[in-house]
């Protein structure tokens, strides 16, 4: 299976379908946000030549995720 963004802009989509697993599977979600997305892109883009690429980019991205949520106090 390959994932790759999609030129419609459904690739809102497919970051909200991983929004969404993260939080049905208890995975503290992330957001690619706009300073991340250029690492986002470049992972999508080089996965299957170097694995594991796109990790360092959701985790970036998930600890930030987890400050908003330390801040609102809301527990993960």
């Amino acid at each position: 299976m390959e994932i790759h963004p999609l030129q419609d802009g459904n690739g809102r989509v497919s970051r909200w379908i991983m929004f969404k697993e993260c939080l049905k599977n208890n995975i503290v979600p992330f957001i690619i946000e706009d300073n991340l997305k250029m690492f986002y892109y470049r992972g999508l883009k080089e996965w299957n030549n170097e694995k594991g690429c796109q990790t360092d980019t959701c985790l970036t991205a998930q600890d930030k995720y987890k400050a908003y949520l330390n801040y609102f106090r809301i527990g993960y």
